[in-house]
């Protein structure tokens, strides 16, 4: 069973806007740190955009101002609302959560960072695709 599933990706057009949804489960829910990555074609999976469990959040230069994050707690679910896509914003995107719960991270001095290696549970991906 999937710990993460992603949905909500599609084709738009550019300028057009989507919203990724991503489930989360008990695996995951009380994580410290949630966060979107994408991995754009022949490319190096990056990271989009990062909320904590003080719903702090952090985004990427290339898409600031445009993509927000967000989650809610009543139904579980992670959010990425894409405005103004672009055909650079082609890729797979993926939720990703630390699975450690604040206290913990407390303990560990452990500090949430947009990197791949903080983030130990993935979703299957969905695909974006912009076109001019």
């Amino acid at each position: 069973q999937a710990n993460l599933v992603e949905s909500g990706g599609g084709s738009v057009q550019a300028g057009g806007s989507l919203r990724l949804s991503c489930g989360l489960t008990k695996f995951t829910i009380n994580s410290d740190c949630m966060a979107w990555f994408r991995q754009p074609p022949g490319k190096s999976r990056e990271g989009v955009a990062m909320i904590t469990s003080d719903y702090i959040t952090t985004v990427a230069e290339p898409v600031k101002g445009r993509f927000a994050i967000s989650r809610d707690s009543a139904t579980n679910t992670l959010y990425l609302t894409m405005n103004d896509l672009r055909p650079e914003d082609t890729a797979m995107y993926y939720c990703a959560a630390d699975g450690i719960t604040p206290s913990r991270a407390r303990i560990m001095q452990r500090r949430c960072e947009l990197n791949r290696e903080n983030f130990g549970h993935w979703g299957q991906g969905t695909q974006v695709t912009v076109s001019s």
